[in-house]
């Protein structure tokens, strides 16, 4: 038998209002420039173009300055380890676990071009950075033109509103995402690079259609993407996103659909909602959430 859902412990609702005053904060500066670039996987074995792309964007082999941040993980020097070997076999010189010391953190961080998250659990990333107080060095890799990749759990906490993973009002483990029904989600603040999305990972594979519909029907303001493995999502600073990897990516739009309501059980439902299945090569605005035309390719009639 799960577990009912219990209110989370202190430190979790201690970091969540950390997290939210500065997410607050950031959303009310008008100084802050668009930022960089996000490369959003959705978990599994990374494609060499996703890795590569990552890489280039960071500066290239020869120029980035990766950091690491494997706090996600349940064995974080093990992870953090291979990751930065991978890195380092792909020539990159310039690469470093993030250190669990506050101060260093910042150091290393105020020098990065590159930050890769790595999987794991997405409340225990944000908890950790919390703790470290390092969410706001993380942000200025991001303000000042740097690339910030995450895969799975790493994927999770790119958007303001996250994903926590647990599903409330269970009686068993059979019923885990098996409706669509509202107060299922579990929703708490990420990193908030993403304010006008909220994000899936793992999301065919793991048929998490059904998990990304709640949120997005109890938060009809957000455009829901789902992101499957081995496929990542690349968001450029004029929110221009470009699909990449093997696997697709859906996307749900409700922000034009019909009212969200429910049923006398809770069973949530809309109508017009828009849904797009995108592969590698696909490119869609976050703004609107419209595909961009590929030139030169005529649409049948």
């Amino acid at each position: 038998m799960m577990a009912r859902f219990s209110p989370p412990p202190l430190s979790i609702r201690a970091s969540t209002l950390i997290l939210a005053n500065l997410l607050g904060a950031l959303a009310g500066s008008a100084a802050l420039p668009n930022g960089g670039h996000l490369v959003i996987i959705g978990g599994g074995s990374r494609p060499a173009s996703v890795t590569q792309r990552f890489i280039q964007l960071a500066g290239g082999a020869s120029a980035a300055h990766l950091v690491v941040i494997a706090l996600a993980s349940e064995d974080v020097d093990t992870t953090a380890k291979h990751a930065v070997e991978e890195f380092k076999t792909l020539g990159v010189s310039n690469v470093n676990a993030l250190p669990a010391a506050p101060e260093e953190a910042a150091r290393v961080l105020h020098q990065a071009t590159g930050v890769y998250l790595s999987g794991g659990d997405q409340q225990r990333l944000v908890d950790e950075m919390a703790r470290i107080k390092a969410l706001g060095a993380l942000q200025e890799v991001w303000q000042r033109g740097g690339v910030i990749a995450g895969t799975s759990a790493g994927a999770a906490v790119m958007s303001a509103h996250m994903i926590t993973g647990e599903e409330r009002g269970l009686a068993t483990e059979e019923e885990r995402f098996r409706s669509i029904q509202a107060g299922r989600i579990a929703i708490t603040n990420g990193f908030g690079f993403l304010t006008n999305a909220i994000v899936d990972q793992h999301f065919i594979a793991r048929k998490r259609s059904n998990r990304l519909f709640c949120a997005v029907l109890e938060q009809p303001q957000l455009l829901g993407i789902g992101i499957d493995e081995s496929t990542a999502v690349i968001v450029g600073p004029d929110q221009r996103c470009e699909v990449l990897g093997d696997r697709t990516v859906m996307l749900i739009d409700a922000r034009h659909a019909g009212p969200v309501r429910t049923n006398g059980d809770a069973r949530l439902a809309a109508t017009d909602l828009r849904v797009h299945i995108l592969v590698s090569g696909d490119n869609f605005d976050l703004n609107n959430g419209r595909i961009i035309p590929k030139p030169n390719v005529r649409r049948p009639i």
